[in-house]
């Protein structure tokens, strides 16, 4: 047999390697997948053998700590069998006594009364898709149920690693998320309008800048770009960067959006225009401008309708609902704020100046 000409030896070669790295990368992903929901299946058997034992001897915690030295001691190989771990397993249990997967006679035992509630949130291959050190976190830090199953969905979506849950958790990201006041619904067909408003967020955090009170809008649109890892991080997954301050030139006269984006899942551009105070009601008629523009000059055949954001730092519901009814193109209004305030609660428990002033009189 001849051998082929090395340019289509080259070329079958190149796509035979493709073909095969493709399907690495897809058979790396499922063993992963694989091997996590056999972990948390594990965890969650251990948990239910504990429990049930717990519950038909009377044992209390304390077999916990010995189960641990005792686990070291017959299986000094393993890892993830520390007393703080194998308590986690026993919550973990407790909190999903239902999954898909569990013995009907450890179902039974102690049955709780939000199971109907949890279980239609929580399938079995939810949870088995969820790291086990996301999981630690999500039952530590949200205890809200509905909540929760939307961290854990946004996990999936976003591929958020433990450290980044951790972060959009302290940001309550499932208070903010599909809260902007916008035209989507009057200006978008169904479903695009609802995935569109899901989207964005009100307030966004950019609690990452250092800015004195009275910065100016540029000096805001500056901080975002030199931030930019951790602005689209804000901005949730899928955003694009394409430009700042980018040049249209409409009958003669030069203009410049703010900033510039390309959503990859929606398939559209994103024109965000940053405003420094209240919402005024010109400001959506611009921004139709620009969203005109956009799709006039930028926009492809197959891309959708170009979205815009006004970042404000009070935006006025009523005003802005106004505003957007007499406007063409699909609008968001949202907040922003520079510093994260704190929850009631400690905010209450801080002392006042004036406190602080008398404790440190009452030392001299």
């Amino acid at each position: 047999m001849t051998d082929q000409p090395a340019s289509l030896v080259s070329a079958d070669y190149l796509a035979l390697l493709g073909d095969i790295k493709q399907r690495v990368r897809h058979g790396q992903t499922r063993a992963v997948l694989a091997v996590n929901a056999e972990l948390i299946r594990l965890y969650w058997d251990i948990g239910a053998l504990i429990h049930a034992r717990q519950q038909q001897e009377g044992w209390g915690a304390g077999v916990i700590p010995r189960l641990a030295r005792d686990l070291h001691n017959e299986l000094p190989e393993e890892k993830g069998f520390s007393e703080r771990n194998i308590k986690r397993m026993l919550a973990f249990y407790r909190e999903y006594p239902y999954l898909e997967f569990v013995p009907q006679a450890v179902a039974q035992i102690d049955p709780d009364p939000k199971v109907p509630q949890a279980a239609a949130l929580f399938p079995a291959d939810l949870v088995q898709s969820i790291p086990w050190g996301h999981h630690t976190e999500l039952m530590a830090k949200v205890k809200d149920l509905a909540a929760r199953h939307w961290y854990m969905q946004a996990c999936l979506a976003n591929g958020w690693s433990r450290n980044i849950l951790v972060m959009q958790i302290e940001v309550a990201a499932h208070q903010r998320q599909g809260r902007a006041t916008t035209n989507f619904a009057k200006r978008l067909p169904l479903p695009d309008s609802d995935l569109v408003q899901q989207t964005l967020k009100d307030p966004y955090l950019f609690d990452f800048l250092t800015l004195a009170s009275g910065f100016h809008e540029r000096e805001l649109e500056t901080g975002l770009i030199a931030h930019l890892e951790k602005f689209l991080l804000e901005l949730g997954q899928g955003f694009a960067f394409v430009g700042r301050q980018y040049h249209l030139d409409v009958g003669d006269q030069d203009f410049y959006v703010d900033l510039l984006f390309y959503h990859l899942k929606l398939r559209c551009y994103v024109v965000i225009d940053l405003k420094r105070g209240d919402f005024k009601p010109e400001y959506a008629g611009k921004m139709n401008f620009y969203c005109s523009v956009v799709d006039d000059r930028l926009r492809h055949e197959s891309d959708r309708p170009t979205i815009g954001l006004i970042l404000c730092q009070q935006p006025n519901r009523v005003l802005a609902e106004y505003a957007l009814r007499g406007v063409d193109k699909p609008i968001g209004v949202s907040s922003f704020e520079l510093t994260r305030a704190l929850p009631e609660s400690l905010e209450s428990s801080l002392p006042t100046i004036e406190e602080i002033e008398r404790e440190l009189e009452g030392d001299a």
